[in-house]
């Protein structure tokens, strides 16, 4: 994966969190400039600077380097089951996993 597949992995996932580009920073524990130069494929992170970005984004590196197809089949997959739950069964679910 080159640095501008990072970046544009980076920017898609902290979208998704709803994040500003300072708040992911901040999370990340890297400089505020920083973000914007990995979304825009300048420079890409070591390894151990995109688990901090990953993180920040509460995710894993291997949710992170996840092909889009395999990713998209197991979001499928979740929203299937928990489909299947009541509000308050799901309710509980997401209570659990925030524990976790």
């Amino acid at each position: 994966m080159d640095a501008i597949e990072v970046g544009k992995r980076v920017k898609q996932y902290r979208e998704n969190a709803g994040l500003t580009q300072n708040a992911l920073a901040t999370r990340a524990g890297v400089a505020p400039s920083y973000i914007p130069d990995i979304e825009k494929g300048k420079k890409c992170p070591t390894v151990q600077t995109l688990g901090y970005i990953c993180f920040g984004l509460g995710i894993t590196l291997a949710e992170f380097f996840r092909d889009s197809d395999e990713q998209k089949e197991l979001n499928s997959t979740i929203q299937n089951l928990t489909a299947r739950l009541s509000s308050k069964q799901q309710t509980m679910l997401l209570d659990f996993l925030k524990t976790i």
